[in-house]
């Protein structure tokens, strides 16, 4: 148990007291000299035997043999203990050793800068030297750097085993060692994490600059474009004055050669009555008549100079008049391309932030509503920053304002909502994971905005929108090489149970057996390494045209369950999952790329006191907002950035899970009623979808790789 040192040198067992680094013997602190220790080691098998130890007694009953062999048992405890106590004394000597050695380096090192910038002269003349044998000397470092590096990598593997050896030694300094570098590699993760959003900080204030330059610009162009139709109008009107100037002139011209004419005429008669009489007296008329003559020239050219300028300005003015047009047209191009630029780059820094997208739609009032005497209680900002972003709420007097990244006012189409989201549609075919969910209360319009009006081609919703786009560009892109198989599959949560909309089995009995528990098939949701989401036995069905998934959402929606309540004749009451997967391959690149489109219509969350459900209605309505609940629950941490996020608190969440903490492009739609009644629930909706526009859920991955031999899309 207690040992003696050997050859004069203490070998010290416990790694731990040094912070978790082994000692070699030859760097063992030398031990006080007198001390009780001097000489002695204790291994980690002596501490453990001198702990386990229990006294062996012939006598049971023999208190003195018992107090004998306690007090030896203690000595030992003492002299192990204050082995303990001056090995750490010692370590701290070494410490604080280490400590002034280090200050009195750094001194050194004080003196030697200031040493180095006296002789910075002389090393100035010497580098012009050396810059001559340069390259050899860099061929030397190059050299010296190999084996350098070589020497250390000799050195870390000799590390490496010494601490492999040092590591069976002893278990828990490799627990601490271990613990150590997860620390440092955390702390080298946050810190690039911090330059990280630093960076970003930097862009997206560099990119709000460029932003207001934009506005500032815009409205520049405003103002020059009212100039120029002001200009535009005082120009037409000149040249409307100037024409009938030309035509006035234009006469006036005629009439001077008419005039001309009949002088020359009478000229000629003139002359020749001069040659015929030679009388005098006519001379003196003949004189006047040339100077009228003359009189009638210059009134010619006169008129002809007039006309020549009038053409001239008319053709300045037109010139003038078209440098305009073209100037507008510029404008209004600029205007264009910069609202463009604006979008992808809002669209970009929210790509790089990793936040999730929302937008924010208000349904127009119904006829079902009824009279209100409370007046309107959403109202939109007109500010240039919260134009067509932002929303304000009135509540019991108070003003509540929110910004998303768009605000569908009550008039905008099916068709303007789905331009504002077809470029994120577009990416699935790009292999990008995408989702779009519509969040809100019963009776705010989610259905229709995710499906539309089925007997109206202008009402349609983003679903079969989507799904047009997608068949359009895929027909688009076979002459690029590229070819795509696509898959589909549905199902509802309702009662926290899932069904398949497809299955060809389904039966209104299947759906009673499922909903009481009794003999239902259950579907089990599972998510792999690469973050793809696969539910057992869900049935997926293979499409090539737009009409085949129309012909299964048709299906589906029979299939799904609806119910009446007070606050909307047609409800949902289940979460309807759509789930497009896109498998494409370029055959000229062999580029593969694997794409995964979730359209998703959550049931309406609804208070039981507006609702008035009962008995099947009552259970509906407390698993679809327990289900929300989670969600909320989820966005919350999610939010806060907790380490534990409890997506498998209910279905919902954890099929949303690659979603909301995945690296998926993921969109949410919160839809809104106008009716004053309803300004407690849009406000809850409201303060939602704020929380979710802040959860940041990484940056979106693109899935592809090259194609393998028979690759095809495996499902669960």
């Amino acid at each position: 148990m207690v040992g003696t040192a050997r050859n004069g040198r203490v070998r010290h067992a416990f790694s731990v007291v040094n912070g978790g680094q082994d000692l070699g013997p030859s760097s063992a602190p030398a031990s006080n000299a007198g001390s009780e220790c001097d000489g002695i080691e204790f291994t980690r098998e002596d501490v453990e035997a001198l702990l386990n130890e229990r006294p062996r007694r012939k006598d049971r009953f023999n208190l003195k043999e018992k107090c004998d062999t306690l007090t030896e048992y203690i000595k030992r405890l003492k002299l192990c203990i204050k082995w303990f106590q001056e090995l750490e004394g010692s370590y701290l000597f070494e410490r604080e050793k280490l400590q002034n050695s280090v200050e009195v380096s750094e001194r050194q090192c004080n003196e030697m800068g200031i040493l180095f910038k006296n002789k910075e002269e002389e090393l100035n003349s010497i580098i012009a030297e050396l810059r001559k044998s340069f390259a050899s000397v860099e061929e030397k470092f190059t050299k010296e750097e190999l084996d350098k590096m070589t020497a250390m990598e000799s050195l870390t593997r000799e590390r490496e085993a010494r601490l492999e050896i040092e590591r069976s030694q002893n278990s828990l300094s490799d627990e601490l060692g271990r613990v150590q570098r997860e620390l440092s590699s955390a702390n080298q993760k946050i810190t690039s994490l911090n330059d990280m959003y630093k960076r970003l900080q930097d862009y997206i204030a560099s990119l709000q600059q460029y932003n207001s330059k934009l506005h500032m610009d815009l409205s520049t162009v405003e103002e020059d474009l009212k100039r120029v139709e002001k200009e535009k109008t005082s120009m037409v009107e000149n040249l409307s004055m100037l024409r009938g100037q030309l035509s006035v002139t234009r006469q006036s011209q005629d009439d001077a050669i008419k005039q001309r004419d009949s002088l020359v005429n009478e000229v000629a008669c003139l002359r020749m009555e001069l040659q015929q009489e030679r009388c005098l007296s006519q001379s003196n008329e003949i004189r006047t008549l040339k100077d009228q003559l003359l009189t009638a020239e210059g009134k010619l050219q006169m008129s002809d100079l007039s006309t020549l300028e009038t053409r001239a300005e008319y053709e300045g003015q037109k010139k003038l008049i078209s440098e305009l047009q073209t100037r507008l047209a510029d404008a209004e191009f600029k205007l264009i391309d910069g609202e463009m630029l604006r979008k992808k780059l809002h669209n970009t820094i929210l790509e790089l932030k990793g936040n999730i997208r929302v937008f924010c739609r208000v349904r127009p009032l119904l006829a079902d509503d009824g009279p209100s005497t409370e007046g309107k209680v959403i109202s939109y900002p007109t500010a240039m920053d919260a134009l067509g972003r932002g929303i304000d709420l009135v509540q019991t007097g108070q003003k509540h304002s929110f910004t998303f990244d768009k605000v569908f006012m009550p008039d905008v189409s099916q068709e303007d909502v789905f331009e504002d989201i077809s470029q994120l549609v577009q990416s699935a075919l790009d292999g990008y994971k995408v989702c779009i969910f519509a969040y809100g209360q019963t009776g705010s319009g989610k259905t229709y905005t995710m499906m539309g009006n089925p007997g109206d081609p202008e009402e349609k919703g983003l679903i079969p929108r989507s799904l047009e786009q997608i068949f359009k560009t895929r027909q688009s892109l076979q002459p690029q090489g590229w070819k795509y198989e696509m898959q589909v599959s549905m199902l509802e949560i309702y009662n926290e149970t899932i069904r398949d909309l497809l299955s060809p089995n389904r039966s209104s009995s299947d759906m009673l057996r499922t909903e009481n528990g009794i003999g239902g098939k259950q579907y089990t949701i599972k998510h792999d390494g690469n973050g793809n989401t696969h539910v057992s036995d869900l049935t997926i069905v293979d499409v090539r045209t737009a009409k085949e998934v129309s012909f299964l959402l048709e299906r589906a929606a029979h299939s799904r369950s609806v119910g009446k309540t007070q606050m909307n004749e047609q409800s949902s009451r289940s979460h309807f999952v759509f789930t497009l997967r896109i498998s494409g391959v370029n055959e000229s690149t062999e580029q593969q790329v694997q794409g995964v489109l979730n359209l998703i219509d959550l049931a309406g969350s609804e208070r039981l006191s507006k609702s008035g459900s009962t008995g099947d209605r009552l259970k509906e309505t407390q698993a679809i907002n327990k289900s929300l609940s989670s969600l909320s629950d989820v966005i919350f941490a999610l939010a806060k950035k907790e380490d534990h996020v409890p997506f498998r608190n209910s279905k919902l969440t954890y099929l949303l899970q690659p979603c909301l903490g995945g690296d998926s492009k993921t969109l949410m739609v919160v839809n809104i009623s106008p009716e004053p009644s309803s300004a407690g629930e849009s406000l809850c909706s409201l303060r939602f979808a704020s929380r979710v526009n802040a959860c940041d859920i990484g940056i979106p991955r693109r899935q592809t790789n090259m194609r393998l031999p028979d690759s095809r899309l495996s499902y669960g």
